[in-house]
């Protein structure tokens, strides 16, 4: 749809219509940059110019076509630190990578076997600010987001180069257990330093541009992947939180988004879910999504859907069902709002389970098990 023009109008056509408020198009996948990009040219990590059917810019024409229309436009830098094994930026530099205690550089998660570049060193830092900067300062946006690949799991950070600033940082070995929770916290407060560094760097190109993050719910988030998300909502470091919670059920789904941390973000900043309206091969069935968009907006929060084709194209039921019921849950316009929370108890932040050291399984996809889509480039 994103590539070709007629469809992207009759997209955000549909989008206007079912009262939509926002979009977050893809701009950072699979270590390729979709958009025209100096940096990644200068890298020698993108051997492709993307560009849509027509030749044209499609992050720049999409910003025109919604501009006016109520649609905030928050390009999405999906892969964050993660990258596919074989893809440029992996193979050309193998020195940003973090490894496991066992040497290992590769993870199996929801997008097949990746890498991770090491978040702790100033050269991926660099290259990542640079390429958010480049989308800040070249298109007429509102904002931009990472999801949970702005982390690290947990069981990396064993590369020589970490270990050496632990060391140096704190006359300590990285304990072998990577649930040790001085190690978890020393990692974590790193990637916040990052984020807290790109955070002022986009204020001074725009300072009105938001600084939106979709994690996993907390616990698994810090424990797992290093990423402090509550941490940064009160440095005032996120100006929009969307936590997945994509649950297979309506029990499991009230649970996550009835969590304390959720409650105290929403008195701070503009507070949502994602709720997972279907996979290329596993559906979702509309009275399940009816179910937990109004459980979530009974509780005062925003809902995004992930993602665009199974709103009502890879759908159990005909589109125009779809459309319908979408259309009935949002039958007027939504704005941005803070609700008036009262009384909700301060959440600490987590400490990590101190455990013997896991045995070396494959992890989990993750928390749901959800595929992330993976975007080959042209030809490919």
């Amino acid at each position: 749809m994103l590539m070709d023009r007629d469809k992207r109008q009759q997209a955000i056509e549909q989008l206007v219509n079912l009262n939509f408020n926002a979009i977050y198009p893809v701009v950072w996948n699979s270590g390729y940059a979709l958009y025209p990009s100096a940096i990644a040219q200068r890298e020698g990590i993108q051997p492709f110019v993307p560009t849509g059917a027509q030749g044209q810019d499609i992050l720049a024409e999409l910003v025109e076509q919604t501009r006016g229309r109520g649609l905030l436009v928050i390009p999405w830098f999906e892969f964050g630190f993660m990258a596919p094994p074989t893809s440029e930026l992996a193979l050309k530099h193998q020195d940003w990578l973090t490894q496991k205690r066992d040497g290992g550089t590769t993870w199996v998660g929801a997008a097949g076997e990746v890498v991770w570049l090491n978040p702790f060193r100033p050269e991926v830092q660099n290259f990542l600010r640079e390429l958010v900067l480049e989308v800040v300062g070249q298109y007429d946006i509102n904002g931009i987001q990472f999801d949970d690949h702005l982390s690290l799991p947990n069981e990396f950070g064993y590369d020589p180069y970490t270990i050496a600033l632990y060391q140096q940082e704190t006359e300590k070995t990285p304990p072998a257990n990577p649930r040790d929770p001085e190690w978890t916290k020393w990692r974590a407060d790193k990637i916040t330093a990052f984020l807290a560094n790109l955070k002022e760097s986009i204020q001074a190109i725009k300072p009105n541009i938001l600084l939106s993050i979709a994690p996993n719910p907390y616990e698994f988030a810090y424990n797992g992947h290093l990423q402090d998300w509550l941490g940064w909502v009160r440095q005032g470091l996120v100006d929009e939180l969307i936590v997945q919670v994509y649950r297979p059920d309506l029990p499991s789904f009230l649970k996550q988004i009835e969590r304390p941390e959720i409650q105290e973000t929403q008195q701070t900043i503009p507070t949502g879910v994602g709720v997972l309206t279907g996979l290329r091969n596993r559906p979702i069935a509309l009275p399940f999504i009816e179910e937990k968009v109004l459980a979530a907006r009974q509780r005062g929060l925003g809902v995004i859907f992930f993602f665009y084709e199974s709103l009502w194209q890879q759908a159990l039921e005909p589109p125009e069902t779809r459309k319908a019921a979408i259309q009935a849950m949002f039958s007027q316009p939504i704005t941005p709002r803070l609700p008036v929370l009262e009384n909700i108890p301060l959440v600490s932040t987590p400490e990590p389970v101190d455990q013997p050291e896991p045995t070396p399984t494959p992890p989990p996809l993750a928390p749901d098990g959800i595929e992330i889509p993976v975007i080959p480039p042209p030809g490919s």
